[in-house]
């Protein structure tokens, strides 16, 4: 099979969460554990750091990377979803996994994937360990997919954890309420391994502590201590928590004996897309109009996203939005401004909303707009429509950011 051919197979064959749904959670770590065996345990040949959270794990996991790299490190990166290509979910020093590796990787286990009916993220988690472990990283940071507990992910036992902050997200899977989430995040605490949690958070606080008493697992709220926060070139202002989290981190890996200093740290978060390739946060795409894009697309998110836009100074806001079709809408639509041009799309995947419906249930709520055939179509529009003070911001889905990018 050819690199596309791989893909197509790994995408129409095997459930995956992003593109399908409930379909392709599973709630047991028995495959990948089967998995992990029938490759040798790979993820035991290289130190890792396991990322959980709500919201900022993605970017928490690429600037320990950068920091690391930047210290000298050989580092391994596991995040998801990607944005272009599957092969940005396993990295090295910033370089993507290549093709060849992919396609011989499935092409060695095809069968037991098969016979196991492994789903998507199963299979790339052992993927991405695979790679780490032929290519001899000194360390890996590990991000979790979905949860914590029963995340494919959870089969490693980390140098140190780290949980970024708790929201309503995946309630469908996780629970829904702040509690119920938590002890899923806090599934990731292993014994006498230290965790960091990137926010304190009443509802949330006494779960992890617990958790962590029982685990024998130092445990150190990140927002709590005297941090000196450093400039980083991703640009959102939510992003000065997710820097807390990742200094707090590096001071725990410091402490171990990881030889980090502070240019490492200020050079690390200065150069983390270049040093990792990280797209979709607060990203500028355009000026005159100017153009932003970002992933944020739950509670939490997307009411950091709105508060920076609030911040900005144009003449008209046009927002370009679209969602998966289990998107809580009711929970996120009152964040969204009234007085702004909506351009209503569905992200090219089976998940997506269709434009058509959105646009009823947002005008249910006061939000108007038109619908549109494509999340291109829309862009196009909107910067057609926009002047060259007026603002832009795509977004409301990870899958809408990454047909624009």
């Amino acid at each position: 099979m050819t690199y596309q051919d791989t893909l197509d197979w790994m995408f129409s064959q095997l459930p995956m969460y992003q593109r399908q749904g409930n379909s392709a959670f599973k709630k047991d770590l028995s495959n990948t554990l089967k998995l992990s065996e029938n490759l040798g345990h790979p993820e035991k040949a290289f130190k890792t750091i396991h990322v959980a959270g709500t919201n900022g794990k993605g970017s928490t996991s690429h600037m320990l990377a950068s920091i690391l790299q930047e210290s000298g490190y050989k580092v391994g990166l596991y995040t998801s979803p990607h944005l272009k290509d599957f092969r940005e979910r396993i990295k090295i020093n910033g370089q993507t996994v290549s093709k060849q590796f992919v396609m011989g990787f499935i092409k060695r286990n095809k069968q037991f994937f098969e016979n196991h009916s492994l789903s998507f993220f199963e299979m790339t988690v052992g993927m991405a360990f695979d790679c780490f472990s032929k290519e001899k990283v000194d360390i890996a940071v590990i991000e979790v997919g979905l949860g914590g507990r029963l995340d494919s992910t959870n089969i490693i036992t980390p140098i140190t954890s780290v949980i970024t902050n708790i929201g309503l997200d995946h309630t469908q899977f996780l629970g829904n309420t702040l509690e119920a989430i938590a002890i899923e995040k806090a599934g990731i605490i292993k014994p006498s391994i230290p965790v960091v949690i990137g926010e304190t958070q009443l509802e949330t606080e006494s779960i992890f502590k617990e958790t962590a008493k029982k685990n024998n697992s130092k445990i150190v709220f990140a927002d709590k201590q005297e941090i000196e926060i450093y400039k980083s070139d991703l640009k959102g202002i939510y992003q000065s928590k997710n820097i807390t989290t990742v200094i707090q981190t590096i001071k725990e890996l410091q402490f171990m004996g990881y030889k980090i200093l502070k240019e490492h740290i200020k050079s690390g978060l200065l150069n983390v897309v270049k040093n990792t390739g990280l797209m979709g946060r607060w990203q500028q795409l355009h000026s005159n109009p100017k153009v932003i894009c970002d992933t944020g697309h739950n509670k939490e998110g997307l009411t950091y996203v709105m508060n920076q836009i609030s911040n900005e100074e144009f003449e008209l806001l046009h927002i370009i939005f679209g969602v998966v079709n289990d998107k809580d809408i009711g929970a996120i639509i009152h964040l969204l401004p009234k007085n702004a041009k909506y351009y209503f799309c569905k992200p090219d995947i089976p998940r997506g909303l269709d434009a058509l419906e959105l646009k009823k249930i947002m005008a249910n709520s006061g939000i108007n707009g038109e619908a549109y055939g494509s999340v291109n179509e829309a862009y196009k529009v909107a910067l057609n429509a926009a002047k060259a003070n007026d603002f832009i911001f795509v977004g409301g889905s990870t899958f809408v950011v990454a047909e624009i990018i």
